[in-house]
C-alpha cells in the first residue's frame, strides 16, 4: 500500500475492476418473499455447504461487501447474506417504518424465510446494530458477530438528526444525492486502503440510489434506523441488562477497528462497557469495512468465534487483501 491510510483516490482515478478478484460471482442469487410493508422481496446471495451462517450488510452497502469472505466462509458454513429492504437487489419499500425494532423482525422473518432460525449472524456497521436488536427481541440466532456497528448515540448523529428535522430536508437530500450517485458512493465509502475500490464497487453500491424511491429509503434509513433516540433507547437497555446482572441473549463478539472514521473507536469502548461478556476485539491496520480491507484478520477474529461448539475447523488462509 503506497498511500496514506484512508487517502481518499480522485474519483477519476478509481478502476474499473477490484485490483485484487473476490468472490462474489461464485455466489447464487435467490429470492424471498418476507413480510415487510405490503410484503417484499429480498435478494440473498448464497454460497457454501455445512450450517448456516447469515452476513447482514450495513448501511448504503449491499450483500457485494462480503465478496472478498464469501469463499473462506463458505469452506466451513452454507453463507446467506441478503440485501436490506431498499439496498441492493432487495425491492425498495417505503410504506413501512425503518426503526431499529421492525427492521430486527425483519430480520428474524428473512431467517424463517430461508429455514435457517437459530443460526449464527455477522452483522457490520448498522447491520450489526440491527442484529444485536433483533437478539435482544428475540430473533432466534446461536451467535452473532458485530462488525464496526454504531451502538451509542454520538454528537455526530445529533447534528445529523438537526439537519434531517430541517424543513426541505428531503427534497435537499435527493438533490445531494442524484447530483452524482457514485461521487456520492465514493465520498462516502471509507477503506484503510483506498486502492480497493472500483467503478464495480460504485455501480453496485449507486444502483438504488439513481431512482427517487432507493434514495427515499436512504433517507429513511438516516432519520429513522440511525435516530439518536432509537439508539439512545438502545444504550439504556443495554445498561439495564448489565446493571441487572442479566448477560446478552447469545454469545457475542464485537470487533472494531482503532481507526475508523465512520464509527470512531469509542463506540466499541463503550459497548464492551455495557456488554462485559462479549468477546472485545481491535483491528490494526483496519477500517469500518476490515471484511474488504483487512478480511484475513478479520477472519482470524471471527472464525475460531462462529465455530467454537465445533470441532474439526479447517485452517483458514487469509490470502485475500490486507491493508
Amino acid at each position: 500500500m503506497d498511500r496514506a491510510p484512508f487517502d481518499q483516490l480522485p474519483l477519476a482515478d478509481v478502476p474499473d475492476h477490484p485490483r485484487v478478484p473476490h468472490g462474489f460471482d461464485a455466489t447464487t442469487e435467490k429470492t424471498i418473499h418476507v413480510p415487510f410493508g405490503p410484503g417484499m422481496h429480498v435478494a440473498v446471495r448464497t454460497l457454501g455447504k455445512g450450517p448456516p451462517l447469515l452476513l447482514l450488510h450495513g448501511l448504503m452497502t449491499s450483500n457485494y461487501s462480503w465478496r472478498y469472505v464469501y469463499k473462506p466462509l463458505a469452506e466451513h458454513f452454507t453463507v446467506y447474506a441478503p440485501d436490506l429492504p431498499s439496498n441492493g437487489a432487495s425491492e425498495v419499500v417505503l410504506d413501512e417504518v425503518y426503526t431499529p425494532a421492525r427492521l430486527g423482525r425483519w430480520l428474524g422473518d428473512v431467517m424463517d424465510g430461508l429455514g435457517i432460525a437459530g443460526c449464527a449472524v455477522v452483522g457490520n456497521s448498522m447491520g450489526g446494530y440491527l442484529a444485536m436488536q433483533a437478539a435482544l427481541d428475540g430473533v432466534d440466532m446461536s451467535r452473532l458477530v458485530q462488525l464496526h456497528g454504531p451502538a451509542v448515540p454520538l454528537p455526530r448523529l445529533y447534528a445529523l438528526k438537526g439537519a434531517l428535522g430541517l424543513p426541505g430536508s428531503a427534497a435537499l437530500f435527493d438533490a445531494l444525492v442524484r447530483r452524482d450517485v457514485e461521487r456520492w458512493v465514493h465520498t462516502n465509502v471509507h477503506y484503510y486502503d483506498e486502492t480497493l475500490k472500483s467503478r464495480e464497487e460504485h455501480a453496485q453500491y449507486a444502483a438504488p440510489l439513481r431512482t427517487a424511491a432507493g434514495r427515499r429509503g436512504l433517507y429513511k434509513y438516516l432519520r429513522e434506523t440511525m435516530s439518536v433516540s432509537g439508539l439512545a433507547t438502545f444504550e439504556a437497555r443495554l445498561r439495564r441488562r448489565r446493571d441487572g446482572g442479566e448477560a446478552f441473549p447469545v454469545p457475542l463478539q464485537l470487533i472494531y477497528a482503532r481507526r475508523d472514521p465512520m464509527v470512531p473507536p469509542v463506540v466499541g469502548k463503550r459497548l464492551s462497557a455495557l456488554v462485559p461478556g462479549a468477546d472485545m476485539v481491535w483491528l490494526e491496520r483496519a477500517s469500518h469495512f476490515a471484511h474488504v480491507d483487512n478480511p484475513g484478520a478479520f477472519l482470524d477474529a471471527a472464525l475460531p468465534f462462529l465455530t467454537a461448539d465445533r470441532e474439526g475447523l479447517a485452517p483458514v488462509e487469509a490470502a485475500a487483501p490486507a491493508a
